[in-house]
C-alpha cells in the first residue's frame, strides 16, 4: 500500500503515524544512499515471522520480512534430523468449536483461512517435518504474505535519529551490502546455533547437525550420546535396534515432559531407551558435568571418556594418557566407543547483531535466549522486539512461548500492543452488562486455546465499569505486563478487575514427585484451590497492581495478590460447565467480589422486588426497569391484589366495588386486574 493510499484510509492520525514512521515522506527529493525504508522489518519466515506478517498484512501495515532461504521453514527442512515432528497433530476432538479444536493442534497458524489448518497437510498425530514445510509455504503464498527471499541479513545496527518515534532507526545489511531501514524490528530467527561443551577430545564429537541418520552406520557400535533432551533421545531412538549399547551422558537429570508439563522435555515418543535403561539391556544414563571429561583416541580408532585434569600434566600420547579405571575398575564409563555425538539443542545468534542494540542473553536458566520483557520487547532497544522460539525467556521452562501452539498467540499479543503504540487502534475488547460476566468467563475457560496453551503467561482482563453495571472483556494479555496495561492496550481500569487465567498445581509437577499418586486429583469445590491439574483462576484486584507489585509478587504466584481469588476445581473433561461444580462457585465469588447479586430473574421476580428492595439485582435493573413488561399471570394478578394495587374482578360482582385500591383489612381487596402488558423475556431464575 502507498502512503498517499494509506492516509486516506487512516484519516489524520494515520497520515500523521506515516510521517513518523517515514522520514522519507517530505517535499525533498530521496537521495539514492537512503536506505528502502520500512515501518515493520521481520527477521525469519518461519511459523513466527509468517504469523507476525498475516496479522501486519491484514491491517494493512507497510512490512517486509527477510528470509535467507528460498523458500519459508527453512529450519524445518533440517530439523528434526529424523524428519517426526513431536508436536500434536489432534485431527479429532468431537467438536465443532474452531477455538477448542486449536487447543489440540499444535501446527496451525492463526489465520481466516480455514484452508490453512494442519490437519489438512497430514494424518499422522506426530506429523512429518516436510509436511510443516509445505503447510508454511502454503501460508505464505495463499496469504500473498511479503517475504524477501534468498536475503541474509548479515549485519544489524542502529541509527540515530531525532525524527523516529524511539530516537532511532534499525539498520538492516543483506549479503550483497543493500541496506534497509526499519522504525520496528521484529526478530523471528528462532534458535539455530547448536550448543558445544569446549572440552579436551571435543573435535572427534560429532554434531547433531551433521551426524548420519542411517541406521546402517551404526550396526555393532557402542555409542555415546552427549545431551539429555529430544534430539539425544531421538537420535538414540534410531539406532537403538542396531547398536551394541548406547550410553547417554549429561549433568542434568532426565525431565520428562508428562512429570514436569513442559513440552520442552523428554516426550514419550523419544523415550524408548528410558526402557531398555531400567530393563537392563546394556543401555544407559549417566549424569556428570561435561567441562570435567575429556576423549581420548587410541591406536584403534575408539575413543575413551577419561577426565580433564589427567590431561594437565602435560602433552602425551594417546594411548599414555591415564584413564579413570586405572584407579577406579568399577568405573562407569570405562568402555571404548566407536562414535560420541553431541546433542546438546540451539542457542539464539546474537553474531549479526551490532552491540549498540544491547540485545542480550537472558539470565543462568534461560541464557541460550535473548533477554527481553514480558510485552517481549528487547530490554535494550526500544522497538525491537524477539518473536517466536526465540522469546521463549519468558516462559522459558514455564509454558509453551517456545513453540508454534504458544508463540502464535504471544505474536499476536505483540501486533496487539504495536496496533495501540503506533496507530491508536485499542487493543480489541468486547463490552456486556454485568450480569453476562459469568457466562463470559464460563465461556473463554472451556473454548480459548490462548488461555490454555499459554498458562501462566497470558490472561483474559475484565475491567469493570463504573459501579459495576457493565464490563470490557480483553482476550490474551500478557499477565506480567499487567502493570502497564493501560499503556499497552488503550483501555482505562478505573473501577478494578478480573484477571482469568489458567494454572497447573504449584507443588503438582517436577522430575522428582510422582505425578501419578492415587489421589493426585480434586473433586469436590470447597477444595479447588488444591487442584492439581490446569484449571481455571480468577483474580480479583480493586486497583491496577503497580510495577512494584508485579515484580516483588510472591515467590511462585504469576500475579501480585489480588484483593480476593477463586479457583474453579480441575475437572477430568477440561470441561467446566458443571451448575453446581464450577458455575454456581464461580458465580458466588463474583457476587462477592462485586456486592451484587448476578442471577437472572423472570420479569415477575423483578416485580416483586422492585416492591420489596431498596436495591435491585443488575438483571432487573438492565431489564425489567426499562422494559416495563410483565406477563398477565394468575400468580402476578394474586400479588397485585393482595399489595392493593389491582382490582379483583372476583369480588366486583358481588357488590363489594366500594372498595379502592388501598383499603386495608384481611379479604378486603376488590381490585381488578389492569390490562396484560408484553414480556420482558423468558430467562429462567439460576441456582
Amino acid at each position: 500500500m502507498g502512503l498517499s493510499a494509506a492516509a486516506l484510509l487512516w484519516g489524520l492520525p494515520g497520515l500523521l503515524l506515516i510521517i513518523a514512521l517515514h522520514p522519507a515522506f517530505s517535499p525533498c527529493p530521496a537521495q539514492a544512499s537512503v536506505p528502502a525504508h520500512r515501518d515493520y522489518c521481520v527477521l525469519g519466515a518461519g511459523p513466527a515471522g509468517l504469523q507476525m506478517a498475516y496479522f501486519l498484512q491484514r491491517a494493512g501495515r507497510d512490512y517486509a520480512v527477510f528470509e535467507r532461504a528460498p523458500g519459508p521453514g527453512s529450519f524445518f527442512t533440517r530439523y528434526p534430523r529424523h524428519r517426526k515432528l513431536i508436536s500434536i497433530n489432534k485431527r479429532y476432538t468431537g467438536k465443532a468449536n474452531a477455538e477448542f479444536n486449536l487447543r489440540h493442534d499444535w501446527n496451525s497458524l492463526l489465520s481466516h483461512d480455514p484452508r490453512l489448518l494442519f490437519r489438512h497437510y497430514s494424518n499422522a498425530y506426530f506429523p512429518d517435518a516436510g509436511d510443516m514445510v509445505r503447510y508454511l509455504g502454503d501460508f505464505a503464498d495463499r496469504l500473498g504474505l511479503h517475504v524477501l527471499y534468498n536475503t541474509t541479513i548479515a549485519h544489524v545496527t542502529l541509527n540515530k535519529d531525532q525524527r523516529a518515534w524511539n530516537g532511532h532507526y534499525f539498520i538492516l545489511t543483506d549479503q550483497k551490502g543493500q541496506a534497509y531501514q526499519c522504525s520496528v524490528l521484529l526478530v523471528a530467527t528462532g534458535l539455530s546455533v547448536p550448543n558445544q561443551v569446549d572440552f579436551p577430545g571435543s573435535e572427534y564429537v560429532d554434531g547433531y547437525e551433521s551426524v548420519s541418520v542411517d541406521p546402517k552406520d551404526f550396526v555393532g557400535q557402542n555409542v555415546l550420546i552427549l545431551g539429555r533432551g529430544n534430539s539425544a533421545f531421538e537420535t538414540a531412538e534410531n539406532i537403538l535396534g542396531v547398536t551394541n549399547f548406547i550410553h547417554m551422558l549429561s549433568r542434568s537429570r532426565v525431565r520428562l515432559s508428562w512429570a514436569t508439563h513442559y513440552v520442552g522435555d523428554l516426550r514419550a515418543i523419544n523415550n524408548g531407551l528410558l526402557d531398555t535403561y531400567q530393563l537392563k539391556s546394556l543401555d544407559g544414563l549417566l549424569e556428570s558435568d561435561l567441562t570435567d571429561l575429556a576423549i581420548v583416541k587410541d591406536h584403534e580408532g575408539k575413543f575413551h571418556v577419561t577426565l580433564k585434569f589427567f590431561l594437565e600434566e602435560g602433552d602425551r600420547s594417546a594411548d599414555a594418557v591415564p584413564l579413570p579405571q586405572d584407579d577406579n575398575d568399577n568405573f562407569a564409563l570405562r568402555v571404548a566407543y566407536d562414535r560420541v555425538i553431541r546433542c546438546l539443542g540451539w542457542s539464539f545468534d546474537f553474531s549479526i547483531f551490532s552491540k549498540s542494540l544491547r540485545l542480550s542473553a537472558g539470565g543462568e536458566l534461560s541464557k541460550k535466549y535473548p533477554l527481553v520483557k514480558a510485552s517481549y520487547e528487547s530490554k535494550g532497544s526500544r522497538g525491537l522486539f524477539v518473536l517466536g522460539t526465540a522469546s521463549h525467556s519468558v516462559d522459558y521452562r514455564k509454558s509453551a512461548g517456545g513453540f508454534i501452539h504458544g508463540f502464535r498467540y504471544t505474536v499476536r499479543a505483540v501486533h496487539r500492543l504495536l496496533e495501540q503504540r503506533h496507530h491508536g487502534v485499542t487493543w480489541p475488547s468486547t463490552e456486556h452488562p454485568i450480569t453476562q460476566l459469568a457466562s463470559a468467563i464460563i465461556r473463554r475457560v472451556n473454548e480459548a486455546s490462548g488461555l490454555y496453551q499459554m498458562f501462566s503467561v497470558l490472561a483474559d482482563v475484565v475491567l469493570l465499569g463504573e459501579n459495576a453495571t457493565a464490563f470490557e472483556y480483553l482476550e490474551e494479555f500478557p499477565m506480567q505486563a499487567l502493570a502497564q496495561l493501560e499503556t499497552i492496550t488503550g483501555r482505562r481500569a478505573r473501577h478494578g478487575l478480573f484477571v482469568i487465567n489458567m494454572e497447573y498445581g504449584r507443588n503438582f509437577s517436577g522430575p522428582d514427585k510422582d505425578v501419578f499418586f492415587y489421589d493426585r486429583s480434586v473433586g469436590h469445590t470447597e477444595d479447588a484451590w488444591l487442584s492439581n491439574f490446569l484449571h481455571p483462576v480468577i483474580y480479583y484486584y480493586r486497583h491496577l497492581p503497580t510495577e512494584q507489585e508485579v515484580r516483588f509478587r510472591p515467590a511462585g504466584w504469576p500475579l501480585p495478590r489480588p484483593t480476593a481469588i477463586h479457583h474453579i476445581v480441575e475437572d477430568f473433561l477440561t470441561d467446566w460447565t458443571a451448575p453446581v461444580g464450577h458455575i454456581l462457585p464461580l458465580r458466588r465469588f463474583l457476587e462477592n467480589c462485586l456486592d451484587t447479586d448476578l442471577r437472572s430473574f423472570y420479569a415477575e421476580s423483578c416485580f416483586l422486588f422492585a416492591l420489596t428492595r431498596q436495591k435491585l439485582p443488575p438483571f432487573c435493573q438492565q431489564g425489567y426497569l426499562r422494559t416495563q413488561g410483565l406477563v398477565g399471570t394468575e400468580s402476578l394478578r394474586q400479588h397485585g391484589v393482595e399489595s392493593g394495587l389491582l382490582w379483583d374482578y372476583a369480588t366486583v360482582g358481588r357488590g363489594d366495588s366500594g372498595q379502592q385500591p388501598g383499603d386495608h383489612g384481611p379479604g378486603q381487596h376488590p381490585l381488578a386486574p389492569g390490562p396484560p402488558v408484553s414480556p420482558f423475556d423468558s430467562n429462567k431464575e439460576e441456582l
